[in-house]
């Protein structure tokens, strides 16, 4: 059963000098989705990563945000942005492969920043064409989208929610804006195979011992077309795996790539 593996490896060359090719052979995905790769085109052939299918996109800006699908199957057609004339920032922030029984989607959500200066931006822009890229694809087959989405959905998914009320990854805005996508036929699989478990976190600040007091936010996701839920067989993160400020998230699917 095919496994897809979803991290934010905080920069891709940092996190090979800690264990990440390890990861790959330990861990075996037949997709890895990277988001935060921090690096220019001019830097993949020097990563030997071992899959022979690579897609990158990356951030106009240097050393900037940017995603990659890394597969061992080759995917019918690859996407890039949203479709058309581009409105939005060249950041590298979304990647779609078309498979055999599905379309995968790796995204890294923009972050509303301090004093919530992007809000706007991601509340009125971002996730409307988001949901409609999504609700687009998912017209021609089911959707598996993953990634960073900046966003802890319910007080469950972070261990502090009363104190960060306000603050970026859990505001109203933010939160209604995932229930949206949710309500637009997509099923957050870990949620639904973890019902009610605290404690689940997949990614924790650097600062005063978090991750080691487990102190964190599940701001990384897959979400699937209501259709594929029932084709989930396990939703798992590993909070084990180091190497970055957030950790790996998985699936094994039973359709097909």
């Amino acid at each position: 059963m095919p496994t897809l593996v979803s991290w934010n490896v905080n920069g891709l060359r940092s996190v090979l000098g800690k264990g990440l090719l390890d990861f790959i052979d330990r861990r075996a995905p037949d997709v890895l989705c990277l988001q935060e790769i921090k690096l220019s085109e001019a830097h993949v052939p020097a990563l030997a990563l071992p899959f022979e299918h690579q897609f990158w996109h990356h951030a106009v800006k240097p050393g900037y945000s940017g995603t990659a699908i890394l597969s061992r199957v080759k995917p019918k057609r690859v996407l890039r942005d949203f479709p058309g004339k581009q409105t939005h920032p060249l950041e590298g922030r979304i990647l779609a492969a078309e498979f055999a029984d599905y379309w995968l989607v790796n995204v890294y959500v923009p972050n509303s920043q301090r004093e919530l200066l992007r809000l706007p931006y991601r509340q009125k822009e971002w996730d409307p064409a988001f949901r409609k890229f999504l609700t687009d694809l998912a017209r021609e087959k089911p959707v598996v989208v993953c990634g960073d989405f900046n966003c802890a959905h319910e007080e469950i998914d972070l261990a502090n929610p009363a104190s960060n009320r306000r603050n970026a990854g859990f505001t109203d805005e933010e939160r209604a804006g995932f229930t949206d996508l949710l309500n637009a036929g997509f099923v957050d699989v870990f949620r639904q195979k973890h019902p009610g478990e605290k404690g689940h976190y997949s990614w924790w600040t650097y600062r005063m011992g978090a991750r080691a007091r487990n102190i964190g936010w599940r701001i990384d996701y897959f979400l699937v077309s209501t259709p594929l839920a029932k084709q989930v067989s396990k939703a798992v993160i590993w909070p084990e795996v180091m190497g970055s400020d957030h950790c790996p998230v998985a699936i094994e699917l039973s359709a097909k790539l």
